[in-house]
Formats: structure tokens, C-alpha cells, sequence
């Protein structure tokens, strides 16, 4: 493997140089810019060691890696596009995809994929759902890498030693908080977030128990405040200080891991794949175990959709053969599946053998079954990230401090998005 400059060093080229490196070298080789959105010091190995991969395989195409750091990523890719100096390929998720295809940055690639037979076929169904539902013509726009999912970690040795099973089902999830509640002993059931990214986690829990299987309805209205959600949301926020600390109102991850981890007074913590490392960086596989969001008593077992990290090729490469072999390369079974477990998340190629990591295992297994049901999360809203973060999360403490009544919060929620889906498809058609 050649020897990569610095990050930093890196960062600053690409703001100087902003652009693919476009055309060929007198040797005949074709040389590429692959951007790294959200770089740092856990993925450009990774990133790099895929690159070097590839080089081997073709030794005719030189990749130029560029990491950007995921706070400067979007600005950055805007800013390339205006200018007319955008990467030839980039790792691009499903939650900025919308932007880029608005602005005609990215190439389509269904046609790519279709004539791959390493590709053809080979991605899980939905998360290519999650990746159409993004943009207004239902193109593929990125080459699917991974995804993540919502996870609930618990303490395996409490569990044990109570001779208690993790929870398949809603009402099983209520009675397990219910008998690891201690308060006197400095114990609680479960840690609620109610600070912020508090928003997603809770739609994962309400849709859950609900058993509602879509965000939207036949006439375009959120389902937010379908009955059964409102009763939900009410069964959720109940547990707020019953089951929790008082303190939960202000935790966001750093909190919530710091009680689960460090401290030892959680029996569950909610989030997903991600905080794997943490946990058995403090615990140790021996202690912490994880399921799935439980099955709903009376529906399907649902999950939210979770942004689908993938590929992209951008229209302004002067290199696309290049840099869509690149892409495929990543995102066939050897790579992805590589890419995917080093980075701690589901590989989004279903050749790729089974996870040896049981939050992984069961991740899949969730995901891959048929039965199943993914409620598609708005990401194709521009609106979507303001209202949550901006509106829904201090409007969400007022729900756990009972201030705001649990109908009263949805209503106005799902009124917000209803109206935000209206103006997409009066501009889109």
C-alpha cells in the first residue's frame, strides 16, 4: 500500500483543489478523486486499505483518497458542484442524497448495477426502497454499501443472573424494565432519551408497538398521529421517571453510554449498531447483549428505515468508466462486506456471508425476513431534519414532563409533515 498524507494535509489539497482529477497520465494510467464524507481516524484506514485493494486489481487506475470530515461534507460538496470541481466518486448516504441529485450532481447508475451480475440482484430489497424513496424519479443515484438499525442493548450478566430472556414483544419490553427497576438501589430499567437525537429513537418505539407500516398515507397524510401511535407514544413517555432517571430529560448518546457503561445503573439502552465498540470497549462482550425492536403485540414487527450509506458517481467526472468501477468494487460482496465490518453495520450486498458479531446476526436477521414490515422514514423531506431537531425535540420533553399531551404532540407533528410531503409533490409532480 503507497503512503497516504495526513488528514489534515488531505482535507486542506481538497478545499485548495476541489475537483476530480479528470483525464489520463502520458503511462496510460486513468486517474480518479474518491471523497471520504465523513472521515476521520477510524474510516480512512478503512477507506484506504479498500482503495489500495482495488489498485492491485486494476493497476491502470490511480485513486486519489480525500477525506472530509462529515461537519465540512455537505458545504464542501456544494461548493464543488457550483464550481464545476466536484470528486469523481464520493461516499454519499441516503440523508443528503435528495440535494445532490436536486442539483443534477450525481449519475444515475440502475443500468451500472443492472449489466453487474457481482451487483445484479444482490441488494437487500429495502434498503434499494429506502435508496428510490430519496429522490422524485425512483433512480438509483449511489451504489448501496451498508445501513444501520436501531438496536437495544442490555446488560447480558443482570439478565443472567435474574434468569430473565431479552424481550420479543412490547408487552414483554414493559414487564423486563418493570423487573430491573430499583430505584434505592440506583437501578433503572431503562434510559429514555429525551435530549437531543431523542426524536428518531422515539418514532422507533412508537411505530413499533403501533404496528403502522407507513409514514404516509394513500392521500399523503403522516400517520403520525394514527390512534395507535398516540397510545404508544403514551406508553413510552410513561416511562419516564417511573423507569428511568429523573436526569433523562437533557441525556442525548454521551449520557444515556455514560449511565449504561460507566456508571452500571441501566439494565437497557436504546440506539443502534454504532455504539457496539463503546459498549464492549466498557463491558466487555461478556455483559452487554443486544435485540431488535420488539415485535408489536398486535401488528408485524416494524422498523424505521436507517440511512443507507452507499457510492456515488458524480455527472461531472470526466473519468464515469473509472470511477463507476471503482463504486462496484466497493459495493460487491468481497468489499462491502469488508467495508461494512470494519465500520460495525449491516452490509447491504446479502452475498456477503453471515456477521460472526451476534448484534450483527440479529440485525440481519430482522432485516432479511420477509414478515418484516420497514416504515419508510421521510428522508426525501428538506423540511424533515428542521422539524425534528428544531421543533419536535424541546416539544418531545414537554410530552415526558407532562406539559404536552401525547395526541396533542402528534397531531401538530404529523400536521408539519403532512404539509412538507404536500409541497414535495407539488414541486416534483
Amino acid at each position: 500500500m503507497r503512503r497516504h498524507a495526513p488528514l489534515a494535509a488531505i482535507v486542506l489539497a481538497a478545499v485548495l483543489a476541489g475537483c476530480g482529477s479528470g483525464g489520463g497520465s502520458e503511462d496510460g494510467t486513468t486517474e480518479i478523486t474518491f471523497w471520504d464524507t465523513n472521515a476521520g481516524p477510524a474510516r480512512t484506514p478503512v477507506w484506504q486499505h479498500a482503495i489500495a485493494q482495488f489498485e492491485k486489481a486494476n493497476p491502470t487506475i490511480k485513486v486519489n483518497y480525500v477525506g472530509v470530515p462529515i461537519a465540512q461534507a455537505p458545504q464542501k460538496l456544494d461548493t464543488a458542484i457550483a464550481g464545476g470541481g466536484t470528486p469523481d466518486v464520493a461516499d454519499i448516504s441516503t440523508s443528503g442524497l435528495g440535494s445532490l441529485v436536486a442539483q443534477k450532481a450525481l449519475e444515475p447508475v440502475d443500468e451500472r448495477i443492472a449489466k453487474n451480475p457481482a451487483l445484479n440482484g444482490k441488494f437487500n430489497e429495502a434498503l434499494l426502497t429506502t435508496v428510490k424513496n430519496v429522490v422524485p424519479d425512483g433512480k438509483m443515484y449511489i451504489y448501496p454499501i451498508s445501513t444501520n438499525s436501531g438496536a437495544f442493548w442490555y446488560r447480558k450478566d443482570w439478565f443472567k443472573e435474574a434468569g430473565v430472556e431479552p424481550p420479543r414483544t412490547w408487552s414483554e419490553f414493559f414487564t423486563v424494565v418493570d423487573t430491573f427497576t430499583e430505584p434505592g438501589k440506583n437501578r433503572f430499567g431503562f434510559t429514555i432519551r429525551g435530549g437531543a437525537g431523542s426524536v428518531a429513537q422515539m418514532l422507533e418505539v412508537v411505530y413499533g408497538q403501533s404496528g403502522v407500516t407507513e409514514f404516509f398515507d394513500a392521500a399523503g397524510k403522516a400517520t403520525l398521529n394514527d390512534p395507535r401511535n398516540v397510545t404508544a407514544l403514551e406508553k413510552y413517555a410513561g416511562l419516564y421517571k417511573k423507569n428511568t432517571p429523573e436526569g433523562d430529560l437533557q441525556n442525548d448518546y454521551v449520557k444515556m453510554v455514560a449511565q449504561f457503561d460507566t456508571a452500571g445503573s441501566i439494565a437497557i439502552m436504546q440506539h443502534n449498531l454504532g455504539s457496539y465498540q463503546d459498549h464492549k470497549k466498557a463491558l466487555g462482550d461478556e455483559k452487554v447483549g443486544s435485540f431488535s425492536v420488539p415485535k408489536s403485540d398486535t401488528g408485524p414487527q416494524t422498523v424505521l428505515s436507517n440511512p443507507v450509506g452507499g457510492v456515488a458517481v458524480f455527472s461531472a467526472s470526466e473519468n464515469k468508466d473509472a470511477a463507476a468501477k471503482l463504486a462496484e468494487f466497493f459495493a460487491a460482496k468481497e468489499m462491502g462486506g469488508y467495508l461494512a465490518e470494519q465500520t460495525g453495520v449491516i452490509p447491504a450486498n446479502t452475498d456477503v456471508p453471515p456477521s460472526k458479531a451476534a448484534h450483527i446476526t440479529e440485525a440481519q436477521r430482522v432485516l432479511n425476513d420477509p414478515a418484516t414490515k420497514v416504515v419508510q422514514m421521510p428522508y426525501h423531506l428538506p423540511e424533515f431534519n428542521q422539524i425534528t431537531k428544531t421543533w419536535a425535540e424541546p416539544q418531545f420533553q414537554k410530552v415526558l414532563l407532562g406539559q404536552t399531551g401525547a395526541k396533542a404532540f402528534l397531531d401538530e407533528f404529523a400536521g408539519k409533515l403532512t404539509e412538507a410531503q404536500a409541497a414535495y409533490k407539488k414541486r416534483n409532480g
